[in-house]
C-alpha cells in the first residue's frame, strides 16, 4: 500500500505539469483535498475551486469562469434630498448682480487718446504723443497725463486749437453740378441733394443754398447747431465764387461793387473782387462777400450792368473746393471740421 501510495505521488507531479499544458485539472492527494498552492480564497475568505491549467480563474462545476463579484454600489439618495440639491443650485445662480459703487466699477467715459484716433487724428499710439506734447486740450484745459477718459457727447475736444469731430457727427463737401436742385427732396422730381447721400445711415443737412443753375461748393452734414452758425449773418461766414461775365470792365468795377449796390431788399457789399482771367471781353472774376441772400452775386453784378452767364462757388470759409470733380463727395478731414468750427466759435 505504502508503495502504491509513494508511485501515486510521483506520478501526480507529471500528472500536474501535463495538466498545466494540457489543460486538464491537478490530481488530488489521498485526503482528497487540494494542495496549499493551488487553493483559491475569495474576498469574504472562504475557499474556491480549483483553478484549471494557465491563469487562475474562478470556475464552476461545468467549467465555466464565475462572474466577479461587484463591489457594492452607493445607496440611491432620497428624492426629497435631491430636489434640495436642485433648489440650493438656482438659488445660489439666480442672484441678482451686487451694484458695485463708482470706485470699484468700471470707469465711465472713453479714454482720451481711443476718442482721437477714432476722429482720424492717427493710432492710438501717435494720439498719445499728441498729448505727450501739450497739444490736446478738453474743456479748455490742456491734458498733461495719458489715460484721461472723456465723453465725447459731452466734452469739448481740441487739437492744436481745433475742436476735433466725434463719431457722432458726419461732414461732407460736395461738388453741385449744375441743374441739381439744392434741397435734399424735390416735390417735383427733379435731381437734388438728397440723391448723393441716399446711402447713409443719418440724416443730413446742406449748409446754405446754391442757385438750380450754380455750381460749385456745397457742405452736408448732421451738426445742427454747426449748420445754422455757418448761415447765421451774426458770423458773416466769407463765401466766394467765380463768375464769366461779358466785357469791358471798368477800372472801378470792383471799388463799386465793394461801397455796395443798392438792390430791391438793400445795399449788398462785397468784400473781395478781382479779374482772374480775360480773353478778349470774356471775363473772369472772383467775388467773395459773407452775405448769403438769394442770388446775391448774379443780382449785384446784373445790377452793375454785368450779368452773370457762369457761376461756381469755389469756396466756403476755410473750405476750399480745389480740383474735386464735378459731382463728387468726398468726406471732409478733421482738420478741416476744426477750422469750421473755430470759424463759428464751436
Amino acid at each position: 500500500m505504502r508503495s502504491s501510495g509513494r508511485n501515486t505521488g510521483g506520478n501526480r507531479g507529471g500528472k500536474r505539469s501535463g495538466g498545466r499544458r494540457g489543460g486538464q485539472q491537478p490530481s488530488r492527494g489521498g485526503s482528497g483535498q487540494l494542495r496549499p498552492e493551488e487553493r483559491r480564497y475569495t474576498q469574504g475568505g472562504g475557499k474556491a475551486g480549483a483553478s484549471s491549467g494557465g491563469p487562475r480563474k474562478n470556475v464552476t462545476k461545468s467549467g465555466a469562469p464565475k462572474a466577479r463579484a461587484r463591489k457594492p454600489s452607493a445607496p440611491a439618495r432620497p428624492r426629497e434630498y435631491e430636489a434640495q440639491i436642485e433648489e440650493r443650485n438656482r438659488a445660489r445662480h439666480s442672484k441678482p448682480a451686487v451694484k458695485l459703487p463708482k470706485t470699484f466699477g468700471e470707469p465711465e467715459g472713453e479714454r482720451l487718446q481711443k476718442v482721437l484716433a477714432r476722429a482720424g487724428m492717427g493710432s492710438r499710439r501717435a494720439c498719445e504723443e499728441l498729448v505727450d506734447q501739450a497739444r490736446v486740450e478738453v474743456n479748455g484745459k490742456i491734458v498733461r497725463e495719458q489715460g484721461l477718459r472723456v465723453d465725447p457727447d459731452k466734452d469739448e475736444i481740441k487739437v492744436d486749437g481745433l475742436t476735433i469731430a466725434t463719431q457722432s457727427y458726419v461732414f461732407f463737401a460736395l461738388n453741385k453740378p449744375a441743374g441739381v436742385v439744392a434741397s435734399m427732396e424735390d416735390p417735383e422730381g427733379r435731381q437734388c441733394l438728397g440723391d448723393y447721400v441716399q446711402n447713409r445711415e443719418t440724416r443730413l443737412f446742406h449748409v446754405g443754398r446754391l442757385d438750380t443753375e450754380t455750381e460749385g461748393l456745397i457742405l452736408l452734414t448732421n451738426h445742427g447747431e454747426l449748420a445754422h452758425r455757418l448761415t447765421h449773418p451774426r458770423y458773416g461766414v466769407r463765401k466766394t465764387y467765380l463768375a464769366a461775365i461779358q466785357g469791358p470792365l471798368p477800372r472801378d468795377l470792383g471799388k463799386r461793387l465793394k461801397d455796395g449796390v443798392r438792390l430791391d431788399d438793400g445795399y449788398a457789399r462785397a468784400d473781395h473782387f478781382r479779374v482772374v482771367e480775360n480773353t478778349g471781353n470774356n471775363y473772369l472774376v472772383e467775388v467773395s462777400l459773407h452775405e448769403g441772400r438769394k442770388h446775391i452775386v448774379r443780382r449785384m453784378l446784373a445790377e452793375a450792368g454785368f450779368p452773370v452767364e457762369k457761376l461756381v462757388r469755389t469756396r466756403f470759409g476755410p473750405i476750399a473746393l480745389g480740383d474735386q470733380k464735378s459731382g463728387w463727395l468726398r468726406r471732409m478731414t478733421n482738420t478741416e471740421v476744426g477750422m469750421l468750427m473755430n470759424e463759428v466759435g464751436l
